[in-house]
């Protein structure tokens, strides 16, 4: 009853964002090449009038690319987002939205001027009413239709160049949903023909600052669409545990009794259809996913290939990764060896840091743990079980960046798979970002995590207590050396103290130092006066 009240209190409310602004869907939009809708403040494109933005070309990175994606000009994806755009707004200051009519992540206030720290919550520590509100927010993102973005349901090609659009309305989940199998999506080369080896949000640098974003932006279109500014996705600690302990009807769904494979008919979520999961029929129709239902969300936890994913990871496997010092390394895709990111995205072994295509753990242990949606890429995003595993996620990735707080070059510049360069920008998401943008701190970000907070640097501890242990175990040395030091020098000052006194009992009367004549003393004061 309590959920049920709620979702319906919170019909009233409705907003949204995401990938192809509404208002740049059109014919003459996708034909001039030029997405700078008014912002509603003023009127202005990008509110220009009130120094929000401006509408400018898009500068694209030059960066060489590496030499996984052999074509060039066959997917949309290429130098994103140049094929439907080369014209979107660039905010100034704080403002940051497809318009500039919203704030930086980490602002609010009608100047974007005020800073705010929000901070990610363990789920098993929010109290009943918390977490009934955090599933019918769920529930209401699935049912309230996007007014501020829709989704293309053809290529660009087939919108004739722009001049036939094809779009769909979407709802504030699924649009992510949607944006989530679009970027990981297979190449269509015609004739069913695809290229497979393309992933502009996995298996290469991008994984981690593209879902960083994926999660900001989930989490700021739930604040929009609730009118709850303090919103945050709460995340699954999911180190050394023997079972899916979110898998009950209380929070995320329990097993339905009589078909293994799908939820409870108690749970919040056993009505839900997914979408955007097949992606073979879509490679065989040479289409992209029109949010067409697809049935209802598939889960068998535990029921998986235990020979490819034996165990879930421990706390020791999460260690070992915090260990890595290498950011990306090598070919910087799935075979990378001793890759803090290959590591923890699952395609290294996390006991040896050496890739393992026969194994998937960590962040992958977790998809194909599940046993179902969750367990292909593309569709992976259906399950609400992605939001709570892929904040925790962050959290070590925002774990490694507190520990060695690298420069922004750590990030590769150049030769990583498409998309993925440093400068390159972020697929699909109108207004623009690019990787590097989000190879900083949470904090900047405003937000933060509550065991992280917990966890604090301590200063005796982390910076003190080091340099006193060392001094520790080289002690007998330094008090050695005190020790000499102290004879040298009381040794050598001996001998110059007698050699002084020998010397003055030598030196001849005449040469004594006589007192100052009173005349003489006089004499001395008007010389040095002059």
């Amino acid at each position: 009853m309590l959920l049920a009240a709620l979702y319906c209190l919170l019909w009233s409310f409705r907003t949204s964002a995401g990938h192809f602004p509404r208002a740049c869907a059109s014919s003459k939009s996708l034909t001039e090449k030029e997405c700078c809708p008014p912002w509603a403040g003023d009127g202005s494109p990008c509110g220009r009038l009130s120094g929000r933005g401006s509408c400018q070309d898009v500068i694209l990175s030059t960066a060489p690319l590496g030499p996984q994606f052999p074509f060039t000009g066959v997917d949309d994806r290429e130098s994103w987002p140049s094929i439907f755009y080369n014209r979107t707004c660039q905010c100034f200051s704080n403002f940051m939205g497809f318009n500039c009519g919203s704030c930086k992540f980490g602002f609010r206030g009608p100047r974007c001027t005020e800073r705010r720290l929000l901070v990610r919550r363990n789920i098993f520590d929010l109290s009943v009413p918390e977490k009934n509100k955090f599933l019918a927010y769920l529930t209401l993102a699935k049912h309230t239709t996007s007014p501020d973005y829709v989704i293309p349901t053809g290529t660009y090609g087939q919108m004739n160049h722009g001049t036939t659009p094809l779009f769909n309305d979407v709802s504030v989940y699924d649009l992510f949903v949607w944006m989530h199998y679009y970027v990981s999506r297979d190449t269509l080369l015609g004739d069913s023909e695809v290229w497979r080896d393309i992933d502009f949000a996995h298996e290469a640098p991008g994984f981690l600052p593209w879902h960083r974003l994926f999660l900001l932006l989930w989490e700021q279109e739930i604040q929009k669409l609730t009118g709850d500014e303090n919103f945050t996705i709460p995340y699954w600690d999911w180190r050394d545990a023997e079972n899916c302990d979110v898998c009950t009807d209380e929070y995320m769904g329990g097993r339905n009794p009589a078909n293994p494979n799908l939820l409870s008919p108690a749970s919040f979520f056993s009505s839900w259809q997914i979408v955007c999961s097949r992606l073979e029929e879509y490679n065989s129709r040479q289409a992209l996913c029109n949010r067409t239902s697809e049935g209802p969300l598939l889960r068998n936890p535990g029921n998986h290939d235990k020979a490819r994913t034996p165990r879930l990871p421990s706390s020791a496997d999460v260690e070992f990764c915090l260990s890595l010092t290498q950011y990306e390394s090598g070919s910087m895709d799935k075979a990378a060896n001793f890759s803090f990111r290959n590591t923890l995205e699952g395609f290294a072994d996390p006991v040896t840091g050496i890739a393992d295509a026969s194994q998937s753990s960590m962040h992958n242990a977790l998809h194909i743990y599940m046993n179902g949606t969750m367990s292909q890429v593309p569709g992976s995003a259906n399950d609400p079980i992605f939001l709570l595993h892929h904040a925790f996620v962050d959290s070590i990735f925002e774990q490694w960046l507190r520990k060695y707080h690298p420069l922004q070059d750590v990030y590769p510049e150049a030769n990583a798979p498409i998309g993925h360069n440093r400068e390159s920008y972020m697929v699909p998401f109108i207004p623009l970002y690019r990787n590097g943008d989000f190879f900083i701190s949470s904090k900047d970000l405003g937000y933060d995590y509550s065991y992280l907070q917990d966890s604090e640097p301590d200063i005796f501890q982390d910076y003190i207590k080091p340099y006193l242990e060392q001094a520790q175990r080289i002690w007998p040395w330094l008090i050695g050396a005190a020790v000499v030091g102290s004879v040298l020098t009381a040794v050598l000052g001996g001998l110059t103290s007698l050699l002084c006194r020998r010397k003055r009992n030598q030196l001849p009367e005449e040469k004594q130092p006589l007192l100052m004549e009173k005349e003489d003393y006089h004499n001395l004061m008007y010389q040095s006066h002059l």
